[in-house]
């Protein structure tokens, strides 16, 4: 009768404990759902979500609003009236990622809350298992001889039976359960890594946002001022950029035709031969974002001309490297503040032009090889080459195929 109660009081031990664990890893996803701490934080960032959609609402008003005005006659209050559309657009739009940044950051104190809630359970449970393993070290395995000796019925020879087999099935269950906490937590930990990642994508945008707010902004202290002449004034003024442009375009397509040409007598050295087919890389790094693109529709200075390039985000005096070897076929630079640039000739009748360059590193007829700098970007307002129509650092590149301007995204590699 002693070993029978000793065998079933170990049965009953085990099973109690197993039992314990079994709801004790059923209950994990509940305690941590219902952390009062966790709930206020995801009700924070439902929150922000319903702010962060409105705004984006208000956004694509002002986008439809701004495709619209792009459409109408393109005189100077239009063009203020568009400008002042898209300086409310950038406005939202930095006030969105603001909340977006707002939001990340709760949902990084959210998953960390549920990365040290997961590790707390975890250290729990296994400190719970140990404990089984070690009763049932400490006890024995009671053998199915011992059960059926102690037990005056089949009927109780079963019941004990049973009970082992739940004993080990709770046990497997814990384990099973154990694991997959292990797994979530390696999820929570990888969801962190994207949320910190995301909000430091979030950062760089909102950095490029307000970058592209001063240049709005000081696009239309450009017309503003252009506003305040009499219209004989602003006629005279209008024609005069509008004929610099032509200049600038004329001078490249004179000078590809006749560069060329002495090209075509350098082609015959080994020297030029050996520079194979043209392939440009990016003569600034494109990291900071476009500013404007190839006959881009959001051009503030449209009125006057179609933007023939692309305009990089740079800081400025950013070294400028050239996209590939070639010959120094223009260099146009007084050291004052009128428009600066220079053109570079390469093989397949591609040329490269660089705008705004506040300083120059090489001459006209030089031979250049790839990667090397030509000279320093601009694009800062009333600085050394910034030339009339600029509204921050940038650097204007242009990519012309036998002198016509072509979209330089299709010759450079993809970002």
């Amino acid at each position: 009768m002693k070993i029978k109660t000793k065998i079933a009081g170990k049965l009953a031990i085990l099973l109690a404990v197993s039992f314990g664990l079994a709801v004790f890893f059923a209950n994990i996803p509940i305690w941590a759902q219902t952390n009062g701490e966790i709930n206020e934080i995801n009700d924070k960032i439902v929150d922000k979500k319903k702010e962060i959609d409105a705004l984006q609402k208000e956004i694509d008003a002002y986008a439809e609003n701004i495709k619209a005005k792009q459409k109408e006659a393109r005189g100077l209050k239009d063009q203020i009236s568009l400008l002042e559309n898209e300086i409310a657009k950038v406005n939202l739009s930095i006030e969105a990622t603001t909340k977006r940044i707002e939001q990340t950051n709760l949902e990084i104190q959210d998953t960390n809350l549920q990365i040290q809630a997961t590790e707390k359970q975890i250290a729990s449970a296994k400190e719970k298992i140990s404990e089984y393993l070690r009763l049932i070290y400490r006890h024995d395995q009671v053998s199915y001889i011992e059960v059926l000796l102690t037990n005056n019925s089949f009927s109780d020879f079963f019941d004990q039976i049973k009970y082992a087999e739940e004993i080990h099935t709770n046990l497997k269950d814990a384990l099973v359960k154990f694991k997959k906490s292990l797994q979530d937590l390696d999820v929570e930990k990888s969801n962190l890594d994207e949320k910190i990642k995301q909000e430091e994508d979030l950062k760089d945008t909102l950095v490029k946002q307000k970058s592209e707010l001063a240049e709005k902004n000081n696009a239309k202290e450009v017309v503003l001022l252009q506003t305040r002449l009499t219209e004989r004034q602003y006629q005279n003024y209008l024609y005069r950029l509008q004929m610099e442009q032509q200049q600038i375009n004329s001078d490249i397509v004179s000078l590809e035709k006749t560069v060329r040409k002495k090209l075509e007598e350098l082609a015959k050295s080994d020297r030029f031969n050996s520079l194979g087919p043209a392939k440009l890389s990016w003569p600034v790094s494109p990291n900071r974002g476009i500013t404007a693109y190839f006959h881009d529709p959001d051009y503030p200075f449209r009125y006057i001309y179609e933007h023939p390039g692309i305009d990089i985000r740079a800081a400025q005096s950013t070294a400028i490297k050239s996209p590939d070897s070639g010959y120094v076929a223009r260099v146009k630079f007084a050291g004052n503040s009128s428009y600066a640039y220079i053109m570079i000739l390469h093989n397949d009748g591609l040329s490269t032009v660089f705008g705004h360059v506040s300083a120059v590193y090489v001459k006209e007829d030089e031979y250049v090889t790839k990667g090397q700098s030509v000279g320093l970007s601009g694009g800062l307002p009333h600085s050394i080459g910034s030339g009339n129509l600029t509204t921050g650092p940038h650097l204007h590149f242009e990519v012309r195929l036998n002198g016509i301007p072509v979209n330089p995204l299709e010759y450079l590699p993809a970002i």
